[in-house]
């Protein structure tokens, strides 16, 4: 009696064919999409980098990028369901992310320029944390935010969970003002999460 209602529970692992389907033993489906264009980034890097255009170095490339892509594809693009067309306007959008924020660490670096020359600089420099919750909700986009808010100059990210809390480190008031702000908004709309 006991062990029919223990094979009768479907609590517990089933079997279909050879394949355990638990959470420990589901096998991650693999999308094409993520393969190919972490493969055509890679070799493109590998192109721009290695300045060799022989066929020997080439063939090497190829290899290297299929290899690489295969393992590691889901690094880059961890949701497989994502077609094709949407991972390409995603990597575009955040392309078109990197002149603003380019543009916002030039702003930055003559905000901290104006305060290593100010003559009251020692008065003007008020170090701070700041504490939010960011409404980002991927890892890849709070990743691309604790990156960006680090290489703003003034601002260092020296805590981000995975819940979404962000702890940042400003050198002075104006530097944290705009936290969270512009930047992620911006960074909601390159992943599409605004």
């Amino acid at each position: 009696m006991e062990l029919q209602k223990q094979t009768s529970d479907h609590s517990g692992p089933s079997r279909q064919g050879n394949r355990v389907d638990s959470p420990a033993g589901r096998r991650r489906r693999r999308s094409f999409a993520p393969f190919v264009l972490t493969f055509l980034i890679m070799l493109v890097l590998w192109i721009l980098l290695s300045g060799k255009f022989d066929v020997f170095h080439l063939s090497l490339g190829v290899i290297s990028c299929a290899l690489v892509s295969y393992f590691s594809s889901d690094l880059l693009f961890p949701n497989p369901d994502l077609s094709l067309g949407k991972l390409i306007r995603t990597w575009l959008r955040f392309v078109s992310y990197i002149p603003w924020l380019m543009y916002q660490i030039f702003l930055a670096n003559l905000h901290l320029l104006y305060l290593a020359f100010h003559p009251r600089m020692m008065d003007l420099i008020d170090p701070q944390i700041i504490k939010f919750k960011t409404r980002l909700s991927s890892d890849l986009s709070r990743l691309t935010f604790a990156n960006s808010i680090t290489l703003t100059p003034g601002t260092i990210s020296i805590y981000a969970s995975s819940a979404g809390y962000f702890r940042v480190h400003a050198i002075d008031a104006k530097s944290a003002e705009g936290l969270p702000g512009e930047m992620e908004k911006r960074i909601a709309k390159v992943f599409g999460e605004g």
